[in-house]
């Protein structure tokens, strides 16, 4: 009996534990004030815009690089140019970049969750 009941305790904290979203997911407002989603996909994180004029348009794949900073591709909508991304969460502000030149050269953004 306290075998079954240790197995079904263990078994609803990792149902818990997979269930838990990573911190970057969710819906941010972009600078330009733009609505992006980021949610899993392939092992990934997917940067897809939902609202804008580019709506619809998946704009980044980001892995995680370790606490809070994640690493990818950014692409830029209007340019429809993609670039070795960058994020960095602090609390409700995800600091987002995009580098060329082996990250010499960057232009970044900062979006606030929604």
């Amino acid at each position: 009996m306290i075998g079954k009941l240790f197995l079904g305790g263990a078994a609803l904290l990792l149902a818990g534990g997979v269930a838990m979203a990573d911190p970057i997911e969710g819906n941010w407002k972009t600078e330009s004030g733009a609505t992006a989603q980021i949610a899993p996909c392939g092992g990934s994180y997917c940067i897809t815009l939902k609202s804008g004029k580019f709506a619809g348009k998946k704009i980044g794949t980001f892995q995680t690089a370790g606490s809070n900073k994640y690493t990818g591709k950014i692409t830029d909508p209007a340019k429809d140019k993609t670039y070795s991304g960058k994020g960095t969460l602090t609390g409700n502000n995800l600091k987002m970049g995009g580098c060329v030149l082996g990250g010499l050269i960057c232009r970044n953004q900062t979006w606030s969750r929604i």
